[in-house]
C-alpha cells in the first residue's frame, strides 16, 4: 500500500509528478465512487495545463466503477457545486489547484446536495481506498455525458436570479479573469444580462483562459497582484473593478479610484443587501475581523453567528442556522440559495445592484472603514507559533474583556480587538487587529502584539 500525500484536511492538492499524477487521479476516481457508493458524478476542471489529463484519468476511474459522469469540461468550482445539486448527482469533483503554484494541481469534492465531505469519514475513506488500490476488475456499465451546455445554462439562470435586473443603472465594470477559468463563464452571464436589458458595460482584462498564466497565478488576495486591476479601473473610468482567483470561487473588489476593498467590508455590504430583502435572516461570519459585520447585521435587524474559518465549517453552520448568507474575509462568499456554497460570480452582481441603488462603492465602504478600521491580515513566520500565541494570551488575558477560542485566539480589549491564528501547513501566525473609530489604536495594537510574538 502506498501512502498518498496529496490528501489534505478538506481537499486534494499536491505537486505534479510527486504528490499527484494521472495514475493517482485514476485511483482517486475509483475510490470516490466506491466511498460514496456513487452512481452519478459531476466532473469539472480548471484551465491549468495539467487539468485536462488529470480529469480524464478521474473520469476513467469513475467509469470503471460503473458511474455515469456528467462532464462539465472547463468550468469553475462553483459550477460543479451547482451542477451536483441541480442534477441530483451523488457527488461532484472539480480538478483545480485554485491559486496554488504552477507545479501543483488538486481536486475539490462534494457529496450529494453539494455538501462538503466530512474530513474524518468521507475524505478519509476515499484516501484509504485510493492508498489500498485494491479495486475489482472494471465494470462496463459506466458512461460519460457531455453536460456542459445544459449545466451552464441552468447555472447562469441561478446566478442572475440573485439580482433585481430592473434596479440596475448604467455602470461600467472592469473584470480581470487573470487568464484563469472565469472568462467563458462570465461571458455567459454577461450575455444573459444583455438579453434581460441590464444596462451594464464591461471592460475585460486578461480574459482569455490560458493555463500557462502569462500574468502569474491569479490570486488578488496578494497585494503585489492588485496593481493591474487597479490601474485598469482608473484607465477605463470604471465604476468598480472585479478580479477572480484561478477557479473563480473567490472575487475581489476595487472601487472607482482603484482602491482595493478589504474582504470584511464586502461581507458587511452583502449582509446588508440580503437583510434589506429578507429582514431577520441569519448571517454567518468567520472570527478574524467581526465588529463591522456584527454592527451592520444588528442595525439591519438580522442575526450574526460566528463559526470557524474554512469552507467546511461555514457551510455546516449555514445549514444548521439556515443562514441566508455567509462570508469570510478571504473573499469566500456563501449563499443559501446556491446550495449553501461559495460563489465568485454572485457577489459582483449584488455589488452592481448596491451601487445602482446607493451610489459609489467607495462611499459605501468609507463610513464602515471609519467606524471599524482594521489592519488587514499580517503574517509572521515563527519557530514555535503555539508558544508565541501562548505568550500573547498570557500578556493580554488579564486585561481582556472577552477571550474567544473559536478559531485561534481572539482578544477583546473594549476599544480594540485582535485575532491570532496559526497556519495548519506552515510555521506562520496570522494577525488581524480592529478598533472602533481609531486608526491609531489599530497601529498601536499591531505593534504591541508584534513585540510579543517576535521577542
Amino acid at each position: 500500500m502506498s501512502l498518498l500525500s496529496c490528501f489534505k484536511a478538506y481537499d486534494i492538492r499536491g505537486r505534479l509528478g510527486i504528490d499527484l499524477d494521472e495514475a493517482i487521479a485514476y485511483r482517486i476516481g475509483r475510490a470516490f465512487a466506491r466511498a460514496l457508493d456513487a452512481k452519478t458524478v459531476v466532473l469539472g476542471r480548471d484551465v491549468r495545463t495539467s487539468s485536462e489529463a488529470l480529469a480524464a484519468s478521474v473520469v476513467r476511474g469513475l467509469v470503471d466503477e460503473g458511474c455515469e459522469v456528467l462532464d462539465l469540461g472547463l468550468s469553475g468550482t462553483e459550477e460543479m457545486y451547482f451542477a451536483t445539486s441541480h442534477f441530483g448527482a451523488d457527488g461532484g469533483i472539480c480538478v483545480t489547484a485554485s491559486h496554488n503554484p504552477m507545479d501543483y494541481n488538486g481536486m475539490k469534492m462534494v457529496r450529494a446536495g453539494s455538501a462538503p465531505l466530512e474530513a474524518a469519514t468521507g475524505l478519509a475513506k476515499i484516501k484509504a481506498l485510493a492508498e489500498q488500490n485494491a479495486f475489482a476488475a472494471p465494470v462496463d456499465s459506466g458512461t460519460v455525458r457531455d453536460s456542459s451546455e445544459q449545466a451552464r445554462a441552468a447555472y447562469v439562470d441561478r446566478i442572475v436570479s440573485f439580482v433585481d435586473v430592473e434596479a440596475l443603472r448604467p455602470l461600467r465594470i472592469l473584470v480581470n479573469a487573470g487568464h484563469g477559468t472565469a472568462g467563458p463563464t462570465f461571458d455567459a452571464i454577461a450575455a444573459r444580462l444583455e438579453t434581460l436589458g441590464a444596462p451594464l458595460t464591461f471592460e475585460r482584462l486578461f480574459h482569455e483562459p490560458d493555463g500557462r498564466f502569462p500574468q502569474g497565478i491569479p490570486n488578488p488576495l496578494l497585494p503585489e497582484n492588485r496593481p493591474p486591476t487597479a490601474d485598469a479601473v482608473r484607465v477605463t473610468c470604471a465604476d468598480f473593478g472585479v478580479a477572480w482567483d484561478g477557479d473563480f470561487d473567490r472575487c475581489f473588489f476595487f472601487d472607482h479610484t482603484g482602491a482595493f476593498v478589504d474582504g470584511e467590508y464586502v461581507i458587511g455590504l452583502l449582509a446588508e443587501a440580503f437583510l434589506a430583502k429578507a429582514p431577520g435572516s441569519t448571517i454567518i461570519h468567520d472570527p478574524r475581523v467581526i465588529w463591522n459585520t456584527q454592527d451592520v447585521v444588528t442595525r439591519a435587524g438580522g442575526r450574526a453567528a460566528q463559526t470557524r474559518t474554512g469552507h467546511a465549517f461555514i457551510k455546516q453552520a449555514m445549514r444548521e442556522e439556515n443562514a441566508i448568507y455567509g462570508g469570510e474575509m478571504s473573499a469566500h462568499h456563501y449563499f443559501r440559495d446556491f446550495a449553501y456554497c461559495d460563489s465568485g460570480m454572485i457577489p459582483w452582481l449584488l455589488v452592481a445592484e448596491l451601487v445602482s441603488r446607493h451610489g459609489p462603492l467607495a462611499d459605501l465602504v468609507a463610513s464602515r472603514k471609519a467606524a471599524f478600521p482594521s489592519s488587514g491580515e499580517i503574517n509572521f513566520t515563527l519557530e514555535d507559533p503555539q508558544a508565541a500565541i501562548g505568550r500573547v494570551a498570557a500578556v493580554f488575558g488579564p486585561e481582556a474583556k472577552a477571550v474567544d477560542r473559536t478559531d485561534g485566539l481572539g482578544i477583546d480589549l473594549g476599544d480594540w480587538r485582535f485575532n491570532l491564528r496559526s497556519s495548519n501547513t506552515e510555521p506562520v501566525v496570522r494577525l488581524n487587529v480592529e478598533a472602533r473609530r481609531d486608526d491609531a489604536l489599530v497601529a498601536a495594537g499591531v505593534d504591541r502584539v508584534k513585540s510579543i510574538l517576535i521577542e
